[in-house]
C-alpha cells in the first residue's frame, strides 16, 4: 500500500525592516529545505518586512516587486512551492496581508488575504493593523501533490471557525504563517496551534518571525519564534524555538489525518450551519436564598 506523504519545509527568522537581508535569508533557507527534499516550503508573514504599521504601509510589496521575483526564480531553480506566508501587497483594490502561493514553476498560482485583522492593545502597545490593511474575502484552498492545504495567517488562529470551514472543505494541512507578538505568544501558541490540530484531525505547520537574539535589538515589536509542526493528534513534532535563521523538513504522514478522521469522525458529527447560526435558548431558574430554605 503506497503511504501519501509531503514533505515540509519549516522556516523561522529574525525579520526586521531591512528587506535585502530578510530576502536573503529566505531565499537561503528555502535552497536548504529544497535540498533536503522539501515539496512546499513556508515562509513566515512579514518575513520580508516586518516594522511599524508606518514602515509597512510604505514598504508595501506588490506581485511584480523584485522580491517577488526572486522568490519565484528559486522556487524554480530548484522546483519547490514556496507559500510566503504574508506580505503588505499593494493591489488596485488596496493593500492587504497577502499569503502569496508560487508552484514549483516559479509561477504565481494564487493568494490568500488574512481575514482577520489584529487591531488589539497587548502590554500597552496598540497593533492597528486595519490602519495598514483591509480584510480578505474568504478562505483558501491549495491542492499540491493530492493534498488539500488551508491557508491562513497569524491572527486567524484566533478564529477556530476559519480552521474548520477549511477542514470541512477537505484540508489535510492548515498552514499558519506568523509574526506572532512575544507576549501572546508565551501565554497562547503552543496551545491555540495544537487546539486547531486536535480539533480539526489536521496538521498545523506555522512559520516564524522571532526577536533578535541580542538584547538591544530595535525591533518594532519583539516576536515569539517557535515555528511548529503540529500532527492531527496535537503532537509537537517539530519547535524551532528562538533560532534566528532555521528551516527544518518534516515528512507528514497524510493517511495519520485519514486514520484519524475515521476513529474520531468530529467533522462527519458536526450539526448543520442552521442550528449553530441560531440563538441558544434561554433557561431560568428559581432561586431562593439560604433564609428561604431553613
Amino acid at each position: 500500500m503506497t503511504t501519501r506523504t509531503l514533505r515540509v519545509g519549516l522556516t523561522q527568522w529574525h525579520a526586521t525592516t531591512d528587506i535585502e537581508a530578510n530576502l536573503a535569508t529566505a531565499l537561503r533557507l528555502i535552497g536548504e529545505a529544497a535540498a533536503d527534499g522539501a515539496r512546499l516550503v513556508v515562509l513566515p508573514e512579514n518575513g520580508l518586512m516586518l516594522g511599524t504599521n508606518a514602515q509597512m504601509r510604505e514598504a508595501a510589496f506588490n506581485e511584480g516587486t523584485d522580491a517577488v521575483q526572486q522568490l519565484r526564480r528559486v522556487a524554480a531553480t530548484h522546483g519547490v512551492t514556496v507559500v510566503l506566508g504574508g506580505m503588505k501587497n499593494r493591489t488596485p483594490d488596496g493593500v492587504f496581508n497577502s499569503a502569496l502561493v508560487i508552484d514549483a514553476a516559479g509561477e504565481i498560482a494564487g493568494r490568500y488575504d488574512k481575514m482577520h485583522l489584529f487591531d488589539a492593545n497587548i502590554g500597552g502597545q496598540s497593533f492597528e493593523a486595519s490602519s495598514v490593511e483591509r480584510p480578505g474575502a474568504g478562505p483558501v484552498l491549495l491542492d499540491l501533490d493530492g493534498v488539500r492545504i488551508g491557508l491562513t495567517i497569524c491572527y486567524d488562529v484566533r478564529f477556530p471557525e476559519l480552521s474548520r470551514a477549511l477542514a470541512a472543505a477537505g484540508a489535510e494541512v492548515l498552514l499558519v504563517p506568523a509574526a506572532f507578538v512575544r507576549s501572546t505568544g508565551e501565554a497562547h501558541w503552543h496551545t491555540l496551534l495544537r487546539a486547531r490540530a486536535i480539533e480539526n484531525l489536521a496538521y498545523v505547520v506555522a512559520p516564524a518571525t522571532v526577536h533578535s537574539p541580542t538584547p538591544d535589538y530595535t525591533d518594532a515589536f519583539a516576536t515569539y519564534g517557535h515555528a511548529l509542526v503540529v500532527s492531527p493528534w496535537g503532537e509537537v513534532l517539530a519547535d524551532l524555538g528562538t533560532d534566528p535563521a532555521a528551516v527544518q523538513v518534516i515528512e507528514l504522514d497524510l493517511d495519520a489525518v485519514t486514520r484519524a478522521r475515521a476513529g474520531l469522525p468530529v467533522l462527519a458529527g458536526r450539526r448543520g450551519a442552521d442550528e449553530y447560526g441560531a440563538q441558544p435558548r434561554r433557561l431560568h431558574v428559581t432561586t431562593r436564598s439560604p433564609e428561604e430554605t431553613r
